[in-house]
């Protein structure tokens, strides 16, 4: 209970992403590794070669938010029965050979690298986590700020405002009038509504496009 603030950055590392050698980097050819812990033995390799083709659809679906994740996952399990895949470029390609670019900007692999990186890093668990720990060293009118940049990441946060700023705990999963145990709120919203760049600062900085900025304050409990 000894901070004024605590400001989550949720963004990537740019650096870390373009070294090919770490398997983030759409576009240049790495093994399919996206640890940012290389001491733990999970890789993404593991996720594609190994998971059930609907596991992977799910995967795909719920961490990126890629609509064709079943056509994906199909292709994926397709692919790996004749050769494990094992490089960065050979997993853009199958992907690729389902939705192809036709000029787009963005990379069609994109979601599914980035529902692999989250997969692979625990991210939505180290989230979630993360929140608890920095609130409980907030001191009274302490500021926990929070950028994310995925609608998963805004959803986690969100939700633990939700249950940080109501005036009852729930004794189980389940949200039921009757069971509701009164107490204060614990924390309160500075801004209703997540503030986002603005147009200049999206010009100097595009990867800024999707950031989300949200704020609680802590109260006196």
């Amino acid at each position: 209970e000894s901070l004024d603030g605590v400001l989550l950055d949720l963004g990537v590392s740019s650096t870390q992403l373009n070294w090919p050698e770490r398997g983030f980097s759409l576009l240049r050819d790495g093994p399919l590794d996206m640890r940012m812990d290389l001491d733990q033995p999970l890789t993404a390799a593991n996720i594609v070669n190994d998971e059930s083709e609907i596991k992977l659809a799910d995967i795909i679906w719920r961490f990126g938010g890629e609509r064709e994740s079943r056509k994906i996952a199909k292709a994926i399990v397709r692919a790996r029965e004749k050769c494990e895949i094992r490089t960065t470029k050979e997993l853009a390609e199958i992907v690729e050979g389902v939705k192809p670019r036709r000029g787009k900007k963005t990379h069609p692999a994109t979601k599914v690298f980035q529902a692999l990186r989250i997969l692979v890093n625990d991210e939505f668990g180290e989230l979630k986590q993360g929140l608890k720990s920095v609130s409980s060293l907030l001191k009274e009118g302490g500021r926990l700020v929070v950028i994310t940049f995925h609608s998963g990441e805004d959803r986690i946060v969100k939700n633990y405002g939700r249950v940080e700023t109501r005036d009852y705990d729930i004794p189980g999963e389940e949200d039921v009038p009757a069971l509701r145990i009164d107490r204060p709120p614990r924390m309160r919203w500075v801004n209703r509504k997540a503030i986002r760049a603005t147009e200049d600062e999206v010009t100097e900085n595009p990867r800024a496009r999707s950031a989300q900025l949200r704020v609680l304050e802590k109260l006196r409990m």
